[in-house]
Parts: C-alpha cells; sequence; structure tokens
C-alpha cells in the first residue's frame, strides 16, 4: 500500500456527497434578493425559493415523505415544478415529473409503476387525471396548482389540497436532508414507451450536478443570464437546467405554454439571454409572421435537440439574431451529452456547410466520458470515414443509474460497458458524430440502408415545406420505399411532383420519396415527431 493510501482516509471534512441542491443554499446565502423567478405577474427572490423550497419539504415530511419515496409531479412551466426540483429531494424523496400530454392509462401506469405517495396537478389537466386515478389500485395524496394563468374553463378541483395552502402548513426552518450517498436517487423519468409501457430511468445526485457544471461550461454560460424555459420541465428535468441556473445566479422566467408571440415577448421584456428548444419551436419561430416578432436587442443563444434538424434552420435562426447550437442526448443521459462544438477554422467554408457541420450531433461535453459509433454486435468503432453506420454508445457519470424495476432493460442497455442509444450515426474524420437515424426508423429498400433524416433535409430546403417526417413504406417490389409526411408553409402550396422533382436534384433514386402525404405532422410535447403514428397509416 501506497503512503497516498495511507491515514488520508474521507471524512466530513474532506469528502461531502455531490448535489444540486446545494446550489440553491449558495444563491439564497449569497444572492438573497435577486430575482430568481419570474412567471406573469409572481416574482420571487432566491430569499423566497429557498424558503418555499424548505416549507414544502417540511410539509411532505409531516404526512410521512421520506427517503426512497416517490412524489409525482404533473405540471406546466411554472414556479411549482421549479421548486419540486428542490423539495422533493430536500425531504429525502425522489422527483417524478409526468408528461402532462400523456393519457389516463400511461398517466395511471406510471403513478403504479412509480409507487407514488404524491401527485402534484395543475388543475387544467384535471380531465386525464381523474380518469386515471379512478383506476389506481391505491390512494395517494393529491396537491392541486391553482393558477389563475391557466384556461380556467378548462380546470377543476381534484384533490383536497391546494399547492399554497399544503405549502404553508411546513417549517420554514426545516433543517433539509442532504444525500447520504451521492449515488442516491434523485429524480424519475419516464421514456415516452413507443413500444410498449414507458421505462423509468432513475438519475442520482451526482449525475444531475454534474449535468449542471458541465452544461454551464459546454454553452459557455455566464452568471446573471436570462433563462427563458421553454423545454418541459417535465422533460429530463428541462435538461437539467433548473438546477443549473441557480448555480449562475441566473433568473428563470416561465412559459406555460409554447406561444410563438409569447416567447418573443419575454425576450423584449426580460432580455432573455439563453433557451432550449427541440427544433419544431425553432421552425415555429423562423416562421412566425412578422405582427408576432420583436427585433431583438442582443444575440440570444439556444440550445437546440431532440429530432436532428434540418440545417436550412440554422440559417433562418442566425437571420433573426438567434445563435444555435445543436446538442444530443437522450432521457437516459440527463439530456444533452454531445455538442457541435464550433471549430474557427471552419468559419472561412461557405454558408451552407457551415450549416450542415452545425446539424452535427457533435462531441462529448466535458461532463461526458466516452462517445464512440460502434458495431453493437461486436462491439468494435466502426472506422470514422463519415460513411460507415453504428450505433451511438455512451459512459460517464451522466448515464443513469437505470430502468425502474427492470433489470433485463438495464443490463441490456449497459451491455459491454457502454449504453446503448439506439440511435445510428457516422463518425466523421474530425471525431464528430452525425446520426443517420434511429434504428427503428432506417428504412430498407432493395438491400440498401436508407437515412430518413437525410431525406427530411433535403425537403426542409424546399421554401414551401416548413417540416417533413420521412417513413418506410411496404412495397412488393423493394420490401419498402421512402413516403414523405409534410406540413406546408402557410400560403406557399406545393405539390407533391414538385417535391419529388427537387429530391431528384441532389438525392440518389432510390432514396426519393415515392409518395408524399400533405397532412399535420403528430407530435410529442418536446416537439418530436411521432413516426410511429404516421407508419401506422401504412
Amino acid at each position: 500500500m501506497s503512503h497516498y493510501d495511507t491515514n488520508l482516509d474521507k471524512n466530513s471534512a474532506n469528502y461531502v456527497p455531490l448535489t444540486p441542491l446545494t446550489f440553491l443554499k449558495r444563491a439564497k446565502e449569497i444572492y438573497p434578493d435577486y430575482e430568481a423567478i419570474i412567471y406573469e405577474d409572481r416574482k420571487y427572490t432566491w430569499a423566497d425559493v429557498y424558503k418555499r423550497t424548505i416549507k414544502f419539504a417540511s410539509a411532505l415530511n409531516k404526512i410521512g415523505i421520506k427517503k426512497g419515496d416517490t412524489v409525482s409531479f404533473l405540471a406546466f412551466n411554472t414556479p411549482e415544478i421549479f421548486e419540486g426540483h428542490y423539495s422533493v429531494p430536500m425531504s429525502g424523496a425522489v422527483l417524478n415529473t409526468i408528461n402532462i400530454r400523456l393519457d389516463a392509462k400511461t398517466i395511471a401506469y406510471i403513478l403504479e409503476h412509480s409507487d407514488a405517495k404524491v401527485l402534484v396537478v395543475d388543475r387544467q389537466l384535471h380531465i386525464e387525471v381523474k380518469k386515471a386515478l379512478g383506476t389506481l389500485k391505491k390512494k395517494i395524496t393529491i396537491i392541486d396548482i391553482v393558477d389563475k394563468f391557466a384556461d380556467q374553463s378548462k380546470c377543476e378541483k381534484i384533490g383536497d389540497l391546494e399547492y399554497e395552502d399544503f405549502l404553508n402548513t411546513g417549517d420554514e426552518n426545516f433543517d433539509w436532508k442532504m444525500p447520504e450517498d451521492e449515488w442516491q436517487a434523485i429524480s424519475l423519468s419516464y421514456t415516452s414507451g413507443t413500444t410498449g409501457n414507458p421505462k423509468g430511468v432513475v438519475y442520482h445526485h451526482r449525475g444531475s450536478y454534474l449535468m449542471s457544471t458541465g452544461s454551464a461550461v459546454a454553452w459557455n454560460m455566464p452568471n446573471r443570464l436570462n433563462f427563458l424555459t421553454i423545454v418541459p420541465m417535465f422533460h429530463c428535468n428541462g435538461w437539467g437546467y433548473p438546477w443549473t441556473i441557480p448555480m449562475l445566479n441566473g433568473r428563470t422566467i416561465c412559459l406555460r405554454n409554447i406561444d410563438v408571440k409569447k416567447i418573443f415577448e419575454l425576450i423584449d421584456k426580460y432580455n432573455v439571454t439563453h433557451f432550449g428548444g427541440a427544433p419544431i419551436v425553432l421552425n415555429m419561430i423562423t416562421g412566425a409572421p412578422e405582427s408576432d416578432r420583436k427585433k431583438l436587442k442582443q444575440k440570444v443563444y439556444v440550445l437546440t435537440a431532440g429530432a436532428p434538424p434540418p440545417s436550412i434552420i440554422f440559417k433562418k435562426m442566425k437571420e433573426l439574431g438567434f445563435e444555435v447550437m445543436h446538442v444530443y442526448g437522450l432521457t437516459e443521459t440527463y439530456g444533452h451529452v454531445t455538442q457541435c462544438a464550433w471549430n474557427d477554422a471552419w468559419n472561412d467554408f461557405d454558408e451552407e456547410k457551415q450549416n450542415e457541420i452545425k446539424a452535427r450531433q457533435g462531441v462529448r461535453y466535458p461532463n461526458t466520458e466516452g462517445i464512440a459509433v460502434m458495431d453493437p454486435e461486436t462491439m468494435t468503432e466502426v472506422p470514422k470515414d463519415g460513411k460507415t453506420i453504428g450505433e451511438i454508445m455512451i459512459k460517464g457519470n451522466v448515464v443513469m443509474k437505470g430502468y425502474f424495476k427492470d433489470k433485463d432493460a438495464t443490463n441490456k442497455a449497459m451491455a459491454g460497458g457502454w449504453f446503448h442509444s439506439g440511435d445510428l450515426a457516422v463518425m466523421h474524420p474530425d471525431g464528430y458524430v452525425k446520426i443517420q437515424d434511429r434504428s427503428k426508423d432506417i428504412i430498407i429498400s432493395g438491400g440498401e440502408n436508407i437515412s430518413s433524416i437525410e431525406i427530411e433535409n433535403t425537403l426542409a430546403k424546399h421554401p414551401s415545406v416548413s417540416i417533413a417526417a420521412v417513413v418506410a413504406k411496404p412495397d412488393e417490389k423493394w420490401g419498402e420505399v421512402p413516403c414523405a409526411f409534410i406540413e406546408m408553409v402557410k400560403d406557399k402550396p406545393t405539390t407533391e411532383k414538385e417535391l419529388i422533382g427537387f429530391c431528384k436534384e441532389t438525392l440518389a433514386g432510390f432514396k426519393v420519396p415515392k409518395q408524399v402525404v400533405f397532412c399535420e405532422l403528430p407530435k410529442t410535447s418536446t416537439g418530436k415527431i411521432q413516426k410511429f403514428e404516421l407508419r401506422k397509416k401504412f
């Protein structure tokens, strides 16, 4: 044994479990009177937020909530769900944020599977929630969020308790609980479950802390930034930003519903500097009528992730004054774990080439230990030729603990010492990853692999195309062929023949869509196109 291993033990002075909960405590101690959260006519300082979270954590403990219990939130982007990111783990419990667009059956499944003891829910969601509660085999405590800015015509009482009243039953001097171990669970998020019941993804305190610090470094986030919450806080805990922003004494401006006019108004009113959003949100921003826009007073920094964005979106956003960085991740990785970090050598490229590079998923975050593109059968890396397709594999402290109550799925996802993403990609010679497709979305036509994303990016360059989604259509001769579903730009009509001809200009013949369907595309609450719904049409 080395001298470095003798009489140099961990103790309470030199080793404290990492947790993002300390970011809020620090913000309260140093910047108590600074604005922390703004939502419509409500404004809270860091002292206010800390006091409110302490009281809510205390109130939870008073009704018996303890370490290892689950507290679920079904809420819009309002202060309550932001506070839940602190109050729930401060009580020792695990925060489970649920997608607000889910149906009653799936909500009920999550509440049962997660062993939820408490559900905090916005009254606007009463229809599906009441149906879900009616099928539960257990009784849970229901706490209503009453929001005067909700659609009051759609609001009904759900539980016997109201958020503010419940919060005020707590003690503001409550001695909240640091995690005993940084591996302790902090949150539980459920995947979309498009091929069966959703899986519960468990995060730990260490990973959430490291995601916050890594995000700040990767995005060059300054202190005192103004952050607009467009990404739902139920989705990967809002990409971790409810924990990141307090670390930077930033100000969080809450957006309850996606409304482009409101986005421009909030950017203007509060000098918003940063926000994240799926490509569909960026598409809405660039397609907004002049009457809904406001000229930006300063550059606004944007992260986009979700469905791989077409390169044209970067050009359109830049013209409006937004600087967009493309990132990539999954629910299982606490959100984004790669970024298209810019290299100054690319400044000399023409705009089209630059935008193509920006559409790559890029390189690993500082908090990510490994990103590779591998053959999933042999677990060997594919050549860095920008052509050979493999599966994105990830490892590091921001990979989930595992799937809740599902050892087999956890073992399968972590086989070979890497997390298997299910995303098919190529690795460029410079080490930058570019997704080709989800493994379930790749089109195999006559033995040739076709990337639906490549076709979508081509279609997106047509001036009449707002959004494009391409899926496989069964074909007697070729097995399957590409079919395109298109949302058109308002007042810019086009035809199937014109779009097929447009694709033929740049795509190989076997990649050209054999059919074009014009319709409104089905989307998730985070803006991802629900391709499984499109496939059902065949």
